[in-house]
This record gives structure tokens, C-alpha cells and sequence, in this order.
């Protein structure tokens, strides 16, 4: 059987990340700040490095330099270890002036890179998804198969059937068809895999893994290919052989404001069917060389807080604490996520980094080093409440303060 050191993993960076707006006003999709102090791109990269995947590409466009920085700072590997993690930035070329157009674009425009690695095989990411997985399993499952093309699936229920790529799977594992996001019930028939009346369908997880010559070819011969779940996994189901692998575990795609701020509070809870402790497969990060995180005389429950955070006489319910987050006395904070600050302040300014005293804040998105006055109130809004305002927006009824903004003292943001 082939080995995992003959697979090149590739990461896709992400579009523009319209979705998750306004985060991705200064960033990537992938850099986004996760679960106190991590990114999104560590998850597929610790995935990678757990499953013993050590050539990792990730490929950038827009608004890469955050996620540039993270990656060159939190990925080195020694120099008696032929790994790396490599980023391949959109570029403009003697055969191309454009961007990426798609996932499979982005992939085509590197292909020279991706033959000059000599992988036999490319596992193809995305970088904006929370799961843990053994990539292994898949490869080994690939070989197995004698496949061209392995595709990553997941039990899904009817409900939920109209919001994914829907493959119909036969009983020897082999994909014979592909409906994507149906919503007539008669069509979502047709591609029952699964004989279970709660979670009949087998819906795609963008996770793909290609013989290299087979992907190259694609790319090559269908030039106006842009997309791999739109364009080349239902063509390769007709001619090659293409199988798909089951992951029965916790995957949540982080596209939307919503599933962002829901999937974030989920791990402030002891019973959240993802988390980060687990010393076999640990998740990475960059390793912020920070101080423990001093709590006075407060009263918390369910909240997850990093470290180089200073929290005083403040009551906290089911929120998320990011590294170096400072808040002042008499605050309230409720179903909120704090991502904290990149660093701390040198010179005093009128208007700190993090909460000032006597603050209440519920259903709300801090993101980095913003600047919260005395006093400041933010309430959420109904659900499907959307509002652009100079210094925060309101997303699905989520109050979000963008990245380095200030709220001055005694503001108030509620419905």
C-alpha cells in the first residue's frame, strides 16, 4: 500500500468571505480568530500534521496578510524534517493575468507547483471548516478502493438536504450520482445512500482526494472547470472511479455570522461535541508566549477564556474570553465572543483596549483590539436583522464591533 509521505495536502484560502462580513473586512476567511486564540486554518493544517501529512500547501488571495503572518509564525518545522507548510499566494503569470476563479481555478493555477512536489496523490481542504480528522483513514481507504477520486461524506438528514451536495453511493462505496442542494422532496429521493429514516443522504464535505495524474488532467482538458463540487466531481462520476469515504463525526462548515457565533459558544460548554483537549490530536496555534489570565472576584459560567487576560468584578455567562482581553469592573457579559487583542497597549490612551466599567454586553462579536468606553450597552436584535452602521454592524440579528474600532463611553446599541 502507498504511503501518506506521497500526499501533497492542499488548503484552499477562501474567497472574499462576503458571509462573514464584517470579520473579513481586514482578513481571510481562514485567519479568523477561533475559540479564543486559535484561527480557522489550524484546523485542517493540525488535521494534516496529526494524520502524518507533511507537505502542506495552502493557497491565498484575498486579503492574505494576517493569514500569511500566522502561518510563517505558528508553521516551522526543524531542519532535520522534510515537511514544510508553503504558502501559494494568486499570482500573475506569462499564461494567466487573473485571480482565482473558483476552487479548482485556484488549484490549476499551481499546478506546475503541485507537479514539481512529486506527490502521486493531493488531498484538496477547505479552510473554514471545525472537525478533527484522520486523514489516513481516507488515503488508506482510497487505496484500497483503487479509486481516482475519494470524496469525504456525511450522514445527512432531510431537513438539511438543501444545503448540501447530495451524492447517491452504492452498496460497494462507489458514488453514482450528484444532485447539489436539492429541495424537491421527489429529487431528494432519488439519492437516498443510507437506510436510516433520520440521515437517509450522504451529503459532500469539500474534501476531495486525487490520483495527481487524474486531477492534472482535468484541470488541463476542461479549462472552463472552475469548481470542484460544481464542476469536476459530477463529470468524474461519469468516467473514472470515484468512491466516497464516511466521517460520522462533528464537521461544521463556518460560512455565516450565525454558525460562526453559534459554533463559538458551543465550546464554552463541557458537553460540546468538538473541543480542543485532546493530547493525541492536538490542535496548533501560534505559540503566544503569554502570562496566566488574572480573574478578581467575578462570577463566570460557561466561558472560555485565554491566557494574558485580565477580568475584574465582572459576571460572565456563556461567552468566549480572547488572549489578552482586559475588562474593567462592573461589567456584564452575556452569549458574547471577545477575540481579545494582538497586543497590549503601551501608552495609556483615553479609551483602552477591551471593556470599560459598568458595561453590559449580550449577543454581540468583539473582535480584535476594539475599544469599549464606560457604560457602553449592546443588546442583539431579532433574528434576520441586518444593519450596516459606521462603527458596527448587526448580522442575523448579531451585534458585531469590527476589528480596532472605539465605542465611546455611554453608547448604546439595542433594537
Amino acid at each position: 500500500m502507498p504511503s501518506v509521505n506521497e500526499v501533497l495536502a492542499v488548503i484552499l484560502g477562501g474567497g472574499r468571505g462576503a458571509r462573514l462580513f464584517p470579520l473579513t473586512q481586514m482578513r481571510s476567511k481562514p485567519a479568523v480568530p477561533i475559540a479564543g486564540k486559535y484561527r480557522l486554518i489550524d484546523i485542517p493544517i493540525s488535521n494534516c500534521i496529526n494524520s502524518e501529512i507533511f507537505r502542506i500547501a495552502i493557497l491565498t488571495q484575498f486579503n492574505s496578510v494576517s493569514l500569511h503572518r500566522h502561518i510563517t509564525k505558528s508553521y516551522h518545522f526543524d531542519s532535520f524534517h522534510q515537511g514544510w507548510v508553503q504558502i501559494w499566494a494568486a499570482e500573475q503569470t506569462m499564461e494567466s493575468e487573473n485571480w482565482y476563479q473558483g476552487t479548482a481555478d485556484a488549484v490549476r493555477k499551481q499546478m506546475l507547483e503541485i507537479q514539481s512536489t512529486g506527490a502521486k496523490y493531493v488531498l484538496i481542504l477547505a479552510g473554514d471548516h471545525l472537525y478533527r480528522m484522520d486523514y489516513k483513514e481516507m488515503a488508506e481507504f482510497h487505496w484500497k478502493n483503487n479509486a481516482d477520486i475519494t470524496v469525504a461524506v456525511q450522514p445527512v438528514s432531510k431537513k438539511e438536504a438543501s444545503r448540501f451536495g447530495i451524492l447517491k453511493r452504492e452498496a460497494d462505496n462507489r458514488i453514482s450520482n450528484f444532485v447539489e442542494k436539492p429541495k424537491d422532496p421527489e429529487v431528494q429521493n432519488q439519492y437516498i445512500s443510507r437506510d436510516d429514516p433520520e440521515r437517509p443522504f450522504l451529503g459532500s464535505m469539500g474534501i476531495y482526494m486525487f490520483n495527481t495524474k487524474v486531477l492534472l488532467d482535468f484541470l488541463t482538458e476542461f479549462k472552463d472547470y472552475d469548481d470542484f463540487g460544481g464542476d469536476i466531481i459530477p463529470h468524474a462520476i461519469k468516467t473514472h472511479s470515484v468512491y466516497g469515504f464516511d466521517f460520522d463525526d462533528y464537521w461544521q462548515d463556518i460560512g455565516t455570522i450565525r454558525s460562526f457565533y453559534e459554533t463559538n459558544l458551543m465550546l464554552t460548554t463541557s458537553k460540546s461535541p468538538f473541543n480542543f483537549y485532546d493530547a493525541k490530536l492536538p490542535i496548533y496555534t501560534d505559540a503566544s508566549y503569554l502570562p496566566a489570565t488574572i480573574v478578581e472576584d467575578c462570577q463566570l459560567k460557561d466561558v472560555l477564556i485565554a491566557e494574558g487576560s485580565k477580568i475584574l468584578k465582572s459576571e460572565i455567562t456563556h461567552s468566549i474570553i480572547g488572549i489578552r482581553s482586559q475588562i474593567s469592573d462592573g461589567c456584564v457579559i452575556k452569549d458574547t465572543i471577545m477575540m481579545g487583542a494582538d497586543h497590549y497597549e503601551r501608552d495609556w490612551r483615553e479609551l483602552p483596549i477591551g471593556i470599560g466599567s459598568n458595561s453590559y454586553i449580550e449577543g454581540a462579536i468583539l473582535d480584535k483590539n476594539c475599544h469599549i468606553g464606560n457604560n457602553v450597552t449592546i443588546k442583539p436584535f431579532p433574528r434576520n436583522t441586518d444593519i450596516d452602521n459606521k462603527k458596527w454592524y448587526v448580522r442575523d440579528g448579531i451585534v458585531i464591533i469590527p476589528k480596532d474600532t472605539e465605542i465611546i463611553s455611554g453608547t448604546i446599541i439595542a433594537p
